[in-house]
């Protein structure tokens, strides 16, 4: 333990170096700037950035590009919280609550929770790191295709309880997002599937594309039927981020640590990534939460729950990617990209033969939460006054940055007339009380829950039992499936009394 504290001591010292802290300085800035533009990605950001760091030293490349990391998860809540267009997938969780509490002018208290939910999970993320890195590693390594596919079966289960009133609906939301996944060239078979002959759509449908126009533009059509009458946010938020107080905090504790523990986990499963542990965290809230039958209304929780779990799985995915080399999520892929670039090979060897670079690495992690927090309290007051515009302004910006993002993802026009499309489906769906949620989803984690079903069916000669008699999976699917049906169930017991009550 003292010369884990001795390395770590001298990573910060390592930190502080000007080169190493420029570098760190501008991975944070980078990070958020990239979190905030919709239809630009955190992974998109990070690998556009690895050409910049051919020619910097290993330490400060890796320190630059950990920071974009952490700062991406953390900026994409003021977009989804102020104007409901979420610039991640991780995101997404965010705005279900954020945004709720934001109509009601308490934008400045969504984004202090947000704040606070990113530096929780952050640190304790950073010290998991540094202290459990490999025996946590140990246990991931175990995991092969079917935990994956359990993972994301409970993930996708755990969302569905979200659907409000009617969980029909919330089926059809997701089988639509479902199906939606399907749409392009099959990854096992190379099968051309519901393309209809249109060159386009043999590469899928960008899930961007989906998220952006089933909210950004589903609230623009929403607000413009209104005849853009809200109020403006920040004549009541007051232009700045408020921090909750000690007590509100620790009325709140039990989320913040089964977020952290949850985000954690999720973080070290290779190819989970922060998406996954944001909704899956809001999903085990909605399930399990002290509040959850006020979730979606515009509640800390919902904002403390995916924020958390999101930066805490920063911290997760960093453990396998340092000690055997396997990133654990799209980002960390670029930053193995930029090891093996310098010349070193993550590992357990490279505690040995470079210790120096990856507790710097672990010290920076530490600052860059801090930083990013520090930066993002006195930046999102120029954000929250931008909402002084008047209303239908706002939502040509927001038009506008939906419409830019679209074109960007593959430089093709028809991905503008899909969002459109999208915009039309997400606005038709908030109309008629089918929730968007399930459906973006389904978009998301459909490619993921496809591509390690058939993996294991390859793997375990069509045997789909494997799914419930290893440990891991087996109880994964057994929580999704009580997921799934207790809604049902619940319908059930409650519409028993009422029906003897009037015989």
């Amino acid at each position: 333990m003292d010369g884990i504290l001795l390395q770590l001591g001298a990573g910060f010292l390592s930190v502080f170096t000007p080169a190493n802290f420029v570098a760190l300085t501008v991975g944070l800035l980078a990070g958020l700037l990239v979190a905030v533009l919709p239809g630009l990605t955190l992974v998109m950001g990070v690998v556009l950035a690895l050409p910049f760091t051919y020619k910097m030293d290993v330490t400060a490349a890796i320190i630059l590009l950990t920071a974009m990391y952490v700062s991406g998860t953390y900026a994409g809540a003021w977009t989804s919280i102020l104007f409901r267009v979420p610039g991640e997938p991780i995101d997404v969780p965010l705005l279900w609550d954020g945004y709720a509490m934001a109509r009601r002018g308490e934008a400045a208290q969504a984004l202090g929770w947000t704040l606070l939910g990113a530096l929780f999970g952050g640190l304790v993320a950073a010290t998991a790191l540094v202290l459990l890195a490999q025996p946590i590693a140990r246990i991931a390594l175990a995991f092969s295709t079917p935990e994956y596919f359990a993972v994301i079966f409970f993930g996708l289960s755990s969302v569905v309880a979200l659907g409000g009133s009617s969980l029909a609906n919330a089926l059809i939301s997701l089988f639509t997002g479902l199906l939606i996944a399907t749409v392009g060239v099959d990854d096992t078979y190379g099968a051309y599937r519901f393309t209809f002959n249109v060159a386009i759509l043999s590469d899928g449908i960008d899930y961007l594309i989906v998220m952006v126009g089933a909210y950004g533009l589903g609230e623009v059509f929403t607000r413009m039927q209104n005849g853009f009458q809200s109020a403006p946010l920040a004549a009541v938020a007051a232009g700045t981020t408020r921090l909750p107080r000690i007590g509100q905090v620790l009325a709140s504790k039990m989320t913040f640590v089964r977020s952290s523990i949850l985000g954690l986990t999720i973080g070290i499963v290779p190819g989970a990534g922060a998406t996954v542990a944001s909704f899956l965290s809001y999903g085990v809230e909605a399930q399990y939460g002290a509040r959850r039958r006020e979730l979606g209304s515009g509640i800390p929780e919902g904002i403390i729950a995916p924020q958390t779990a999101a930066t805490a799985s920063v911290g997760g995915a960093m453990i396998p990617l340092v000690t055997m080399g396997i990133p654990g999520s799209g980002a960390t892929a670029i930053i193995l990209g930029a090891f093996l670039l310098h010349g070193l090979q993550p590992g357990p060897q490279v505690f040995q033969s470079s210790g120096h670079i990856v507790y710097a690495v672990f010290a920076s992690l530490f600052v860059a939460v801090i930083g990013m927090c520090l930066i993002g309290y006195f930046a999102a007051r120029l954000i929250v006054r931008v909402l002084d515009f008047p209303e239908v302004i706002v939502s040509a910006y927001v038009v506008m940055c939906c419409i830019v993002g679209a074109f960007a993802a593959r430089n093709n026009i028809v991905d503008v007339w899909l969002l459109v499309v999208f915009g039309a489906l997400g606005y038709l769906a908030e109309r008629y009380r089918f929730p968007v949620p399930p459906l973006v989803l389904g978009v998301i984690l459909g490619p993921l829950a496809e591509q390690n079903f058939m993996t294991t069916m390859i793997s375990f000669s069509n045997d789909w039992t494997v799914f419930f008699t290893r440990p891991v999976s087996g109880s994964l699917m057994a929580l999704g499936i009580v997921t799934l049906v207790w809604p049902l169930a619940r319908h059930l017991l409650r519409a028993r009394p009422d029906a003897a009550g009037r015989r």
